[in-house]
């Protein structure tokens, strides 16, 4: 099995190869993987934890490897056990991504990311782009390679009906080289589907999302998933929200302020790129709940923090009597951290559908992502039962 990684020079990719190669070499367990819960021990047999190969696209430091930009991040956040990094080494220095697209990516990506090296520079079409993009996956692909897209968070690009609505007004505005209704992650999405690699995107960006995209899905018999890996404040959001709506309590107000610092905060500073990111995690509270109390969701950048991402949140509910009351919670974690496990479980669990002839968006896979696709399920305990029991029904 091999992994294809949108954004492999990323903090979340490199950490995501590091620790499969580390559980691999057996210096480091499972903990944080959903996939290798007792529930799924069975998931071995159909897709193995360790993978045999790691690729990717990337916009910076082609002249680097995994290793170098892994080593990089450590020096900033020390994010893991030094020993660890030193052991892996000799795995991941061999591993080098190949020149990728920020086609619409916005001001933030191209300014946090300097200097940046990108397919657009060489002056190519779409269909060009389309062309280089896919000459890569497939000298990398096998039967068994999954594609996940951890890249920057991308501004919304608005909806248009005759690029976005079908498979063919896709395909003719790659021919007639609209750049300006295209972005990043459609092209890597679109790539990944039209040859038969299940794809799985982590980011809020549009990706396999529209519906032009999900018929190329259903079409070649290929399973996706998406959109937005929940890792830290969304999760908690989910799972608490619940016991409010359970208990008959009536939330008034849910404020939310994150702050983090590292590439991803850099990046969310900025207007465009940060849009997406507030509307994905924004409205999980008003969809568990039936009804729209007051939010306030803001994320800004905090330079010292590199990448511990530290959420603030305060629940303003009213109980019995009409009595008003208050109730706080603090989330701390190292992003990565708890993200990179997640990239690996979504990639075994599209590669276990993907064999058993799952195609279109795998709606039970919703555990997974602050916006998952083609399910108004966002309760984190009922999600999480439906993937087990999608996963014993396929078994």
């Amino acid at each position: 099995m091999k992994l294809w990684l949108f954004g492999l020079y990323g903090i979340v990719a490199t950490t995501a190869v590091a620790g499969d190669r580390a559980v691999k070499k057996g210096i480091t367990d499972t903990t944080g993987l959903v996939s290798s819960l007792p529930v799924f021990k069975d998931l071995e047999r159909y897709s193995p934890l360790n993978f045999d190969q790691f690729g990717g696209h990337e916009i910076r430091a082609l002249d680097r490897n995994l290793y170098s930009e892994l080593f990089s991040h450590w020096e900033e956040n020390q994010h893991f056990d030094y020993r660890i990094l030193k052991e892996l080494e000799e795995d991941l220095k061999d591993i080098k991504a190949k020149k990728g697209t920020a086609l619409n990516c916005g001001s933030g990506v191209l300014e946090e990311l300097k200097p940046v090296s990108t397919l657009e520079d060489e002056g190519l079409s779409l269909e060009q782009i389309v062309e280089r993009i896919e000459k890569d996956i497939l000298e990398f692909k096998d039967d068994e390679t999954v594609a996940v897209n951890v890249a920057s968070t991308e501004p919304v690009i608005p909806y248009d009906q005759e690029v976005h609505g079908s498979l063919e007004g896709f395909e003719r505005a790659i021919k007639e080289n609209r750049k300006d209704r295209i972005s990043a992650s459609m092209i890597y999405a679109y790539v990944s589907l039209k040859n038969g690699i299940p794809y799985g995107n982590f980011t809020p960006s549009a990706g396999s999302g529209i519906p032009a995209l999900k018929e190329l899905a259903e079409k070649n018999g290929v399973p996706h998933a998406g959109n937005d890996g929940k890792t830290g404040e969304t999760l908690v959001k989910t799972t608490l929200a619940p016991m409010f709506a359970y208990r008959n309590l009536k939330v008034l107000g849910w404020m939310g302020y994150n702050i983090l610092g590292d590439l991803d905060g850099k990046v969310l500073s900025h207007k465009q790129n940060k849009e997406s990111k507030v509307v994905s995690k924004d409205k999980v509270v008003s969809k568990i709940l039936g009804y729209e109390p007051y939010t306030i969701t803001e994320i800004n950048y905090f330079p010292s923090l590199q990448d511990n991402k530290t959420a603030f949140d305060f629940i303003h509910y009213q109980g019995f009597l009409g009595t008003k009351m208050k109730f706080y919670f603090t989330w701390d974690a190292v992003d990565a951290i708890v993200a990179a496990p997640l990239v690996l479980d979504i990639a075994r669990f599209l590669n276990f559908a993907k064999k058993k002839g799952v195609k279109g968006v795998v709606k039970e896979l919703a555990f997974f992502f602050k916006s998952p696709m083609d399910t108004d399920e966002y309760n984190t305990h009922k999600q999480f039962e439906t993937l087990v029991n999608w996963y014993r029904s396929l078994k």
